[in-house]
């Protein structure tokens, strides 16, 4: 049962307005301590404070708002940070009144922001900080103490990173169980390693029947290779829930079975947003159990089922259940056996996502076929996308016009992911053309796309004009010494901004193009001075070694 978090794949890209910045923070600070210590409107009725008293009730004022604004934000909807932002203004202004109102010009008593705002209770208890270690009775009895107390607010745990023997559990169980009915968010991932399997069973049957019947909207069972016996021991409680909203199901050994045992033991899905499976052994029988709960869950925001095994027959039941998922604006299905053939499935479904933001379909042997179909599919959909990713599929520069048209049309495009292809200099340069009016753009990868001089600094020069640009990742090509030494001049005023090139080949050949020196730039000139000026909304092909037809 020992299982560790796979911590290879990176975090996603994804917008967020909160939390505000520690920076900001301190400005909005600055701010009320010159609006508390300044004469206002309020002046005739009350008296400014001075400077001392000032910086100190704006450093409270601010800490007192973030944390009621962070307390919304754990349950915010939409999950962007807007609604948390709005209220953390609006709870500055609020105590910033009430302060002075506290504070009438024939009074010189200092008031303190705890008598204008009440003590917010804590409802967060968390014990995965620090070391990932074993927990046995006496410890449990300790560390779990403040869930005993009476009149407390916690709704949501963590107990993830610590691993619960027998003993422990048996403590756990009976403090959950009274708590039940106010816990809205749990967290169980990871917090039975090192177990043996009957005792780790134990554990999480303990755990199950504790808190079943408990109305959660969060629940992470992660981490816990739990497979199908797993999955069962989780029954009572899975059974128990009918308001999800988010369940992760990562690195558990989710096989076919394990999927069966979840789709039949999750009885309503109907409210779930965000589902998360990435890292399993599903395989395709495992993946067609899986589209029943995605064909149930029509408010799904936010899918991964990323690094599972899936082929062909999986891959299409699952794009086709997602075709019924209208509300999707996170959609990962990264490293499984689809091949084109799903890609074609896929794009039906894509076309019907007009609220999609970020989509990672990495290495999915999704080809040319596979890659033009989603290309076109998203170009017509999508408006709002931020990010797209589809590295290591095997792309030619005969899938470059339908990628770029598709790129010309998202200028909300931030992270652009489309290395371990074979695009080259020839579709690089396409794609480097379509993106030059994104202003929103952040990241590049055109990573081992057996590019050369001409397509590096063409793309190089189209991000460097962007304003909010971080990094550009052109390394694993076959770039000339005189086009590295080009790229660093490029970028020698932000050379943060280019990433490593140390495992550029510059001397590296493609197969049928022999011929071609690594020095040779006539052909590269000839090449970026055509595709420089092709209308990337129409289909084109141009041969490297053609003479310009103009």
């Amino acid at each position: 049962m020992d299982a560790t978090t796979d911590n290879s794949q990176r975090r996603p890209f994804s917008i967020k307005l909160w939390p505000p910045s520690e920076n900001t923070r301190k400005m909005l600070v600055e701010r009320m301590t010159n609006n508390l210590s300044s004469p206002t409107i309020f002046t005739r009725k009350y008296r400014s404070l001075s400077k001392e008293e000032a910086a100190k009730n704006a450093e409270e004022i601010e800490d007192a708002a973030f944390t009621i604004a962070n307390q919304h934000y754990e349950k915010e909807p939409d999950g962007d940070g807007s609604s948390a932002v709005q209220l953390y203004a609006r709870e500055c202004s609020k105590l910033i009144l009430e302060i002075l109102k506290k504070t009438p010009k024939s009074e010189d008593k200092e008031i303190s922001i705890s008598e204008v705002v009440p003590t917010v209770q804590e409802t967060f208890f968390d014990i995965s900080k620090g070391k990932r270690a074993f927990i046995e009775a006496e410890e449990a009895q300790e560390l779990l103490k403040p869930l005993k107390e009476p009149g407390n607010s916690y709704s949501k745990i963590c107990f993830s990173n610590r691993s619960f023997g027998i003993d422990a559990a048996r403590i756990a169980g009976p403090i959950l169980a009274t708590l039940k009915d106010q816990l809205k968010e749990v967290d169980l991932s990871d917090f039975v390693a090192g177990r043996n399997e009957a005792e780790a069973l134990d554990v999480m049957n303990i755990f199950s029947e504790a808190l079943e019947g408990s109305n959660l909207k969060f629940l992470n069972l992660s981490d816990n290779a739990l497979g199908e016996k797993g999955v069962r021991a989780f029954g009572k409680l899975l059974q128990s829930q009918t308001n999800l909203e988010e369940l992760f199901l990562m690195n558990d050994g989710i096989s076919q079975e394990a999927a069966n045992a979840v789709s039949e033991l999750v009885p309503s899905t109907e409210k779930l947003k965000i589902l998360h499976f990435h890292n399993n052994m599903t395989g395709d029988e495992g993946a067609v159990a899986i589209a029943e709960i995605v064909k149930r869950s029509p408010l799904l925001e936010d899918f991964r089922c990323s690094s599972t095994r899936v082929g062909s027959e999986g891959g299409s039941a699952l794009c086709e259940a997602l075709g019924m998922c209208s509300h999707l604006k996170k959609l990962d299905l990264r490293d499984n056996m689809f091949g084109p053939e799903v890609g074609l499935v896929l794009s039906k479904a894509l076309s019907q996502h007009e609220n999609l933001k970020e989509i990672y379909l990495s290495y999915l042997n999704l080809e040319d076929e596979g890659a033009i179909a989603i290309a076109n599919a998203l170009k017509d959909s999508a408006p709002s996308l931020a990010v797209l990713e589809m590295a290591g599929n095997d792309i030619t520069a005969e899938a470059a016009s339908a990628i770029a048209s598709c790129i010309a049309a998202k200028q909300l495009l931030a992270k652009l992911s489309l290395g371990e292809n074979e695009l080259k200099d020839e579709g690089v340069i396409q794609i480097a053309k379509a993106l030059e009016g994104h202003k929103h753009l952040t990241e590049v990868d055109m990573s081992s796309n057996a590019l050369r001089r001409a397509g590096a600094r063409v793309l190089a020069q189209t991000v460097l004009q962007k304003d909010e640009f971080k990094l550009l990742n052109v390394n694993g090509n076959f770039i000339s010494e005189e086009g590295v030494d080009e790229l660093k001049e490029i970028f020698k005023k932000s050379p943060e901004m280019l990433a490593s090139l140390e495992d550029n080949d510059p001397e590296g050949e493609d197969e049928g193009d022999e011929e071609k020196e690594s020095g040779d730039e006539d052909v590269e000139d000839e090449l970026e001075s055509k595709l420089k000026n092709l209308d990337v909304k129409q289909e084109a092909s141009v041969d490297a070694h053609a003479p310009d037809s103009n």
